[in-house]
């Protein structure tokens, strides 16, 4: 596997079409290099004594080497999230038997060593978390960089330690230093294969072959571990230099990530996982409202444009939305949002928006922005419940089979009325579309379309109280107390006529409505009256079985 002619499968290239000379010169270059590095690897190890720490940090070395070799390509088969898992524990044991097994002989080399290998944990961590669509620690936006840093200053500070340890020969030490290169290479290098024209083969084989002296320090750190050899004190001079070059390789890839305060940090974007529903406040932790809010500002949902513009940092966005809730009218917020260069500035900040940034401002006047979902589903159950008990039985003395009162509400813009329908037909749609386009041409506002029935309100009302019932038998045709009564046909094609009820929307009724299909499929009766009065507009529907097709006006609604 070491030495391979014909490359992997890239982009473009089956291996079918030939070679070109560059690639070729790169093949013939590549297999000695890498039969060579193949050699070293398989060397066996060194004989002597080792303690348990030091042979378990010889097996891992081992399993890493196994790992670049061989076992990439079965673990390359099973899913992103079990490789990185795999890397983040081996790794996480090989550094910390590092800090234990190599002796040091400087505290400070052992925490900059520990201060890089935490660095590279916890950016491979981040991609764990990625893989698993978990929320990430933050630095997911710049993984290669930083891993790649981080590996350059870990490795160079593992083998400053080996060269004072004195355990391991030159040969190794310069497979440390060169696999410092190589890594220190790998982006200028990507960077290269991007702008070569072409498919870049010649390179990618290169990097290839060079990027086996890893594997060999790798092999031979396992390898050389018994050797007793220890290196003289160094001068105080010397100690002196090295630690400040330490300090320097540990603290410069830290001081790297720090960007100036102006440069926009889009750590939440429109499109980031766990953007794309809207949280209650109240079922944030305090830390995590920023956040939601940082998805509101940026969403593209419906393609409306966002709050605030990408190139704006995420400290800039919070600080000009704490501007938004101090601003004393849409004015002064449209002067804001201009000066943060939003797409909209005229539109404003809503308070639904700005409760996640300033509850405490939000919340005097909004107090129902703070509560959580379940504290809003009790309120909305508590004002159901009110407004259902204030609708009462027109009719209480006369007892359904089947019988509900309750509020249904009229919300939707343009809402003609209310359905009685057979949901379970299966042209139930087209009856109620064809029962709405006939509602605004009926004097009594009734549009009927067989299994379907649309009964309009006759005030602007933005909701009614309405009584369902279902009789066996025809009711006697009484009027006086109404000020509209109509009797329309209407058939029930799967046993089932309801009304519909409010679900997650502002429409329905506000209580569960019966069957009022008491005698299976078939054709029904169904009548409507209708009455305005102190307690608003007030509709009772009585459902009994009929074969009758005719519609019949009781009485006629006369406006007031």
């Amino acid at each position: 596997m070491a030495v391979e002619w014909a490359p992997p499968a890239y982009a473009g290239f089956s291996g079918r079409e030939g070679f070109d000379t560059p690639t070729v010169v790169a093949l013939l270059v590549a297999a000695p290099v890498k039969a060579a590095c193949l050699w070293l690897i398989l060397r066996a190890p060194a004989r002597g004594p080792l303690d348990r720490r030091e042979k378990a940090l010889r097996g891992l070395l081992y399993l890493a080497v196994a790992d670049n070799l061989v076992l990439w390509y079965p673990i390359a088969l099973l899913p992103d999230a079990v490789d990185t898992a795999f890397q983040l524990a081996l790794w996480a044991a090989i550094d910390v038997l590092f800090l234990l097994v190599i002796r040091w002989r400087s505290g400070m080399l052992r925490a900059a060593a520990g201060a890089m290998f935490a660095v590279e944990l916890v950016v491979m961590t981040d991609e764990l978390l990625d893989d698993l669509d978990l929320p990430e620690l933050g630095a997911a936006g710049n993984v290669a960089p930083i891993l790649i840093l981080g590996g350059v200053a870990g490795i160079l500070i593992t083998v400053i330690g080996q060269w004072r340890d004195g355990r391991w020969s030159r040969g190794t030490l310069t497979a440390g230093w060169l696999s410092v290169g190589v890594y220190a290479l790998v982006l200028p290098l990507d960077i290269l294969l991007d702008t070569i024209p072409g498919d870049g083969l010649a390179v990618s084989v290169l990097m290839e072959a060079v990027t086996l002296v890893s594997t060999v320090w790798i092999a031979a750190t396992a390898r050389e571990m018994p050797k007793e050899d220890r290196l003289a004190d160094l001068p105080p001079a010397r100690q002196r230099a090295i630690r400040v070059a330490v300090a320097a390789v540990a603290v410069l890839p830290v001081i790297a990530q720090i960007h100036p305060e102006q440069a926009a940090h889009l750590t939440h974007t429109g499109w980031s996982m766990g953007c794309y529903d809207r949280p209650s406040f109240g079922d944030l932790k305090p830390e995590e409202r920023d956040a939601a809010f940082l998805c509101l500002a940026r969403s593209r949902d419906g393609g409306v444009p966002p709050i605030f513009p990408d190139s704006l940092s995420d400290q800039g966005v919070l600080s000009y939305a704490r501007a938004l809730c101090r601003a004393k009218d849409r004015d002064e917020q449209t002067a804001i949002l201009t000066r943060a260069g939003s797409a909209r500035p005229a539109w404003g900040a809503d308070p639904w928006d700005l409760v996640y940034v300033c509850p405490e401002i939000i919340g005097a006047t909004h107090p129902e922005l703070l509560r959580s979902t379940a504290e809003k589903k009790a309120a909305s159950d508590a004002y159901l419940a009110e407004r259902n008990a204030s609708c009462r039985d027109p009719w209480p003395r006369t007892k359904g089979v089947v019988q509900a009162t309750a509020t249904y509400f009229l919300f939707a813009d343009g809402d003609a009325g209310y359905l009685v329908h057979d949901p379970g037909d299966p042209a139930a749609g087209e009856a109620a579309e064809r029962a709405t386009d006939k509602v605004y041409d009926d004097s009594a506002g009734i549009g009927v379309a067989r299994s379907a029935v649309l009964i309009g309100h006759v005030e602007d009302v933005i909701d009614l109280c309405l009584t369902v019932k279902a009789l066996r038998t025809a009711p006697p045709r009484r009027t006086a107390g109404w000020d509209q009564v109509n009797e329309v046909p209407i058939v029930s094609r799967s046993g089932r006529l309801t009304v519909p009820e409010m679900g997650d929307g502002e429409v329905g009724a506000g209580a569960p409505m019966p069957n009022l299909a008491i005698a299976g499929k078939g054709r029904y009766r169904l009548r409507v009256y209708v009455r305005v009065g102190d307690a608003g507009e007030e509709h009772l529907v009585v459902v009994f079985p009929g074969a009758s097709r005719k519609r019949v006006e009781l009485k006629r609604w006369t406006a007031r």
